[in-house]
């Protein structure tokens, strides 16, 4: 890249970015963050798939929607346990990294992946990255949240959600200058996306209508791996459905175990309960527009929730994004108290949140903004480039 200052002419080199992306949720996050970098002139993107997770809806249509070209390389590691995934993604990367040497390594979100690739940046001293930096549960049960840690413990530069992100980085001792606020890059998905949300369909598909459903999504270990407390969801979920209707799309591991404890059929059949395969983030969030209320053990779902300005009730002891509870529509509840909870919002004794500051669609403008402020070398000014010409001041 060329800069012309008082006749004289400067280089700057491009940066070398990789933005590392896992499954879906880390394509919808990369997107927004892919589409700024690739019109930059002073960097180059490449997009690295690691296969973590191998998903049936990768597929072309995805990327189209999401405007991404296919993936620069895909690593194809597969599933496999916590530690064969984490082993098997540094591996890879690692060979990836020293064919192909990046100035920058761009990791998000919490998958094995993302702090896989932040230990080969780390060990290489390629400077690493972290979107969605600094979220808590306290729950260190959740891999999710060793993930979490470990990765803000090595990254070089950790771009934030919101302010108590913040403050959870400068309780770990994190240096300030090393922290920067951006804002929450789900919602440039969101907004990347919208009229193709709107006009999906399938609300009218399902023969839904607005605002007199509930979306439903489970998936966390705590809630389905085990009889007790998922039998105990699903005779809420069966009771709440005479009141209102209930679309449900199951996820694999729930669907597995709701047929493997025999409560596949009872749910089933249940009046006001639709069971769905799952969802595309479009029609996906098609339905959550037009819903009354969410009920979800998901970390997106409360985010997108408290931007639309929808109730979440969380089926969760904790959560990550204290935000959606201080200034969102969320709410933890229990499976004992989640009857309660759907009745005081049909009641219309609910949570009337705000949008969190910088949850504004443009996260990924920001995160450019930073890296070029914190990697790129600037030319002199002009009035620095006339004294080392020799011309008289």
């Amino acid at each position: 890249m060329r800069f012309e200052t008082e006749g004289r002419c400067f280089v700057m080199q491009r940066l070398r970015i990789d933005l590392i992306a896992a499954a879906r949720p880390n394509f919808m996050k990369v997107a927004p963050l892919f589409h700024e970098l690739h019109a930059q002139p002073w960097c180059e993107v490449r997009l690295l798939h690691t296969g973590q997770h191998y998903d049936h809806n990768m597929s072309k249509a995805f990327f189209d929607d999401l405007g991404l070209p296919s993936p620069d390389l895909h690593l194809g590691v597969g599933s496999g346990s916590h530690a064969v995934q984490t082993a098997n993604v540094m591996l890879a990367y690692e060979t990836a990294c020293l064919a192909e040497r990046p100035d920058l390594i761009v990791v998000v979100g919490d998958v094995n992946a993302t702090v896989a690739c932040a230990l080969v940046g780390t060990k290489l001293h390629i400077p690493v990255a972290h979107l969605e930096a600094g979220l808590r549960s306290r729950d260190r049960r959740m891999p999710e949240e060793i993930n979490r840690l470990v990765t803000d413990a090595i990254a070089d530069i950790l771009w934030t959600p919101s302010p108590d992100a913040d403050e959870n980085l400068t309780a770990e001792g994190v240096a300030p200058e090393k922290f920067t606020r951006v804002g929450n890059i789900m919602i440039d998905s969101y907004e990347l996306m919208r009229e193709r949300i709107e006009a999906s369909g399938e609300r009218q598909r399902l023969g839904l209508k607005n605002h007199e459903y509930a979306v439903v999504t489970l998936h966390r270990p705590s809630n389905v791996d085990e009889r007790e407390p998922l039998t105990a969801l699903v005779n809420q979920l069966t009771d709440m459905a005479s009141r209102l209707p209930l679309v449900f799309p199951v996820h694999p591991r729930t669907r597995k175990n709701l047929e493997a404890f025999g409560l596949w059929a009872s749910l089933s059949k249940a009046p006001g309960v639709q069971l769905v395969e799952p969802l595309g983030y479009v029609d996906f969030m098609n339905l959550v527009c037009g819903a009354r209320l969410t009920i979800t053990d998901s970390g997106g779902v409360q985010e997108e929730t408290t931007y639309l300005g929808i109730p979440c009730l969380t089926l969760r002891t904790t959560t990550e994004r204290p935000i959606t509870i201080t200034e969102g529509t969320n709410q933890l509840v229990t499976v004992s108290t989640l009857g309660s909870a759907v009745d005081q919002i049909l009641a219309g004794h609910e949570a009337h949140g705000r949008k969190p500051e910088l949850w504004d669609g443009h996260t990924a403008s920001r995160v450019a903004a930073d890296i070029r402020r914190r990697l790129c070398v600037e030319p002199p000014l002009a009035a620095e480039a006339v004294v080392e010409s020799g011309a008289a001041v």
